[in-house]
């Protein structure tokens, strides 16, 4: 039997999860099992579109695109060490 079938909570790549927040920020949260987390910055994120009428979404979009890349790949990496369980709904 493979380790990883011996671990419970399956590996998570952080490449993998910093490059689907790239693309849509919050989906690497999801990618990593934390659903909430995900659909709440995929719900910020919303906020920010409708900011952009008012100039301050450019600013608040950009900072929370790039924390949720950092956030989603140093997510998998804990992850990956065991310091916190994969899968669920928790944020």
């Amino acid at each position: 039997m493979s380790n990883q079938m011996l671990n419970q909570n399956p590996r998570k790549s952080p490449g993998v999860a910093a490059v689907l927040s790239f693309l849509i920020s919050g989906l690497g949260q999801i990618y990593n099992g934390r659903i909430l987390r995900g659909l709440i910055i995929i719900g910020i994120q919303f906020i920010n579109v409708l900011l952009m009428f008012v100039f301050i979404g450019y600013l608040t979009g950009l900072i929370t695109w790039i924390w949720a890349i950092y956030d989603a790949y140093k997510l998998a990496e804990k992850i990956n060490q065991g310091s916190i369980p994969g899968g669920g709904i928790s944020a």
